[in-house]
């Protein structure tokens, strides 16, 4: 269980972070959860939302000085906010899976700002205190488009750019005790994928908390440290430590073939 551990999710007001937040929430951290929606954010049982558009540094630093104010240091934190996904449908033309020349410009920038350096900018001001007490864990969620073309390029680029990320990170941080990790869901049953439950085979699909369970597994292994620098798929991680899903089931892990 995680009594006494502060964790910190970024983007969790909704889908996979929503779901990890409110995991590790019932298994006992104290969940700080940043989002742009006050309304999204009180729907997380027992976390503490904080109002935070990771695109703004000012907001981060701001939200982060509260963290430390009301929780301390920082044991876990989980890189999840994410941007890009907003207006598929762009002008009335679904964009998302278009030739990158055809890509407009925003959705790149928007992956980057809202993605890639708003994880950075968060691990920059969560490392120096896991520094200090020579213990920590922070997640980087991706994806197989790191390794694989899935979407479109901007998506592929920013995945492989957070794999990336975690890998160099791990070799400053390692020799402090702190762990680095990607951690990369399946087909997650979040709410905009149960808008569309009737076209999707869902027979192997994990829930938000399951990917909770996984950082949980995580963040309680005294040598998680021997994960520092990889790309971890979280059903493979759920054989590793021997959890299920809420519902019992143990989802397979996907290959990059199946992606």
């Amino acid at each position: 269980m995680l009594e006494r551990k502060v964790v910190v999710v970024t983007g969790g007001s909704r889908g996979v972070g929503r779901g990890i937040a409110g995991e590790l929430s019932r298994q006992g951290a104290t969940v700080f959860v940043t989002g742009r929606s006050e309304a999204d954010l009180r729907r997380i049982d027992g976390a503490i939302g904080i109002v935070c558009d990771h695109r703004d540094d000012a907001q981060v630093a701001a939200a982060f000085d509260r963290i430390a104010l009301e929780g301390g240091a920082i044991d876990v934190l989980v890189n999840n906010v994410w941007g890009g996904y907003e207006r598929m449908v762009d002008n009335g033309e679904f964009t998302w899976a278009k030739p990158f020349w055809e890509q407009p410009l925003w959705r790149w920038d928007s992956m980057f700002a809202a993605g890639v350096r708003a994880a950075y900018h968060a691990s920059q001001l969560a490392a120096p205190g896991m520094i200090a007490r020579g213990r920590g864990l922070i997640v980087n969620i991706s994806f197989w488009a790191a390794q694989k073309r899935v979407g479109n390029v901007a998506y592929g680029v920013a995945k492989a750019a957070t794999d990336k990320m975690t890998a160099d990170m791990a070799v400053e941080l390692e020799r402090h005790g702190v762990a680095v990790v990607s951690l990369y869901p399946g087909l997650v049953r979040t709410e905009k994928v149960m808008e569309a439950a009737a076209w999707l085979d869902l027979s192997n699909s994990e829930s938000p908390e399951f990917i909770g369970r996984a950082v949980a597994a995580l963040a309680v292994d005294a040598a998680v440290l021997r994960h520092t620098g990889r790309v971890l798929v979280a059903a493979a991680v759920a054989r590793d430590y021997g959890f299920t899903d809420v519902d019992g089931k143990s989802p397979r892990p996907l290959t990059i073939a199946e992606v």
